[in-house]
């Protein structure tokens, strides 16, 4: 089990920088250092985590919303640790059954290959259970009524029952488990790129820097 690192990036501002930093971190699932990236639904955790993962190559990112399920949408914890972390941890690839959410079941898998970094985006992927497995926690910081709000207009008035219900089990989980308060990074969009800062985890006397890009 490896601790995290409590200092966050210092470097040049840009995600390029943020994602050398990411990759200059202690290995912390087998060979795999293993970066979660949290935050409530709708904040653009995907778009961050695409824009990191070219920065570092093509590094594999891995979405929750595969794990997760219409009656499981928190409850994916179980099949995360049998499934991803347990043979990562042994330099092994991941296999997982990945969720279609029209039809309702899980049909398919996807492999993710035990590269330097993985990143794991998703509500909760920075969960208590979790945490002794990842490098970093990374909060994309966007307050909730804003990030559901775009969600809402994303998905449009068809999914409005959803999202009801789903309001409901995000809040229920951030209070069992609150991520924000154990994150290294905080990320917040900005009208030009991000202003990365260190978060609860990290070194409150860093300074705040504008991440372009």
């Amino acid at each position: 089990m490896t601790s995290r690192t409590r200092s966050g990036p210092s470097g040049p501002a840009r995600p390029a920088g943020l994602a050398r930093w990411l990759r200059a971190l202690p290995p912390s699932c087998g060979p795999v250092r293993l970066v979660a990236v949290d935050g409530h639904a709708g904040s653009g955790k995907s778009t961050l985590a695409g824009l990191l993962a070219a920065e570092l190559g093509g590094a594999p990112v891995l979405h929750l919303d595969d794990l997760a399920s219409h009656d499981a949408l928190f409850e994916w914890t179980a099949r995360f640790l049998e499934q991803v972390a347990a043979p990562l941890s042994r330099g092994e690839p991941a296999r997982y059954g990945v969720y279609d959410w029209e039809r309702r079941v899980f049909d398919g898998e996807r492999t993710l290959p035990p590269a330097p970094v993985v990143l794991v985006e998703g509500v909760g992927a920075g969960r208590r259970t979790l945490r002794p497995r990842l490098a970093c926690v990374v909060w994309l910081d966007v307050p909730r009524e804003e990030a559901w709000a775009r969600g809402r207009r994303r998905d449009g008035p068809g999914l409005a029952d959803f999202w009801n219900g789903w309001e409901r089990a995000e809040e229920r989980h951030f209070t069992a488990d609150p991520t924000l308060l154990h994150a290294d990074i905080l990320v917040r969009p900005r009208a030009q790129g991000y202003l990365v800062l260190p978060g609860p985890r990290g070194e409150a006397e860093k300074s705040p820097e504008e991440h372009g890009g």
